[in-house]
């Protein structure tokens, strides 16, 4: 199964004007985790100008569907939002398979 990266350029005051929504998006990020869609979640910091989701889902509407609804890009919070096809190289689980079907190990 694939993995995509969902790319959040935030607003400058993101830390500042979160707080109204961050429920929301975080009750909206663990339930894509319990289903197995996200792997990981977080915002970088120094600066906090962008955050990045890891997803593993089958196809990239599973990500851009999240982020449509993500309170944050609904607000306002996040400027420009972007999914990414990620090419795991390290670290991906041994069940998976490389775009040719080969067993990656």
């Amino acid at each position: 199964m694939p993995y995509f990266a969902l790319f959040y350029d935030v607003v400058d005051d993101f830390v500042a004007r979160r707080a109204p929504f961050r429920a929301e998006h975080l009750r909206l990020a663990a339930e894509a985790h319990d289903r197995g869609d996200i792997v990981l979640a977080g915002a970088l910091v120094e600066p906090a100008d962008t955050a990045l989701i890891i997803f593993h889902c089958l196809d990239k509407s599973v990500a851009q569907d999240f982020a449509r609804r993500d309170p944050y890009v609904v607000n306002g919070l996040v400027k420009k939002w972007t999914v990414r096809p990620w090419n795991v190289v390290v670290g991906q689980a041994p069940e998976s398979a490389s775009p040719s079907g080969e067993r990656l190990q």
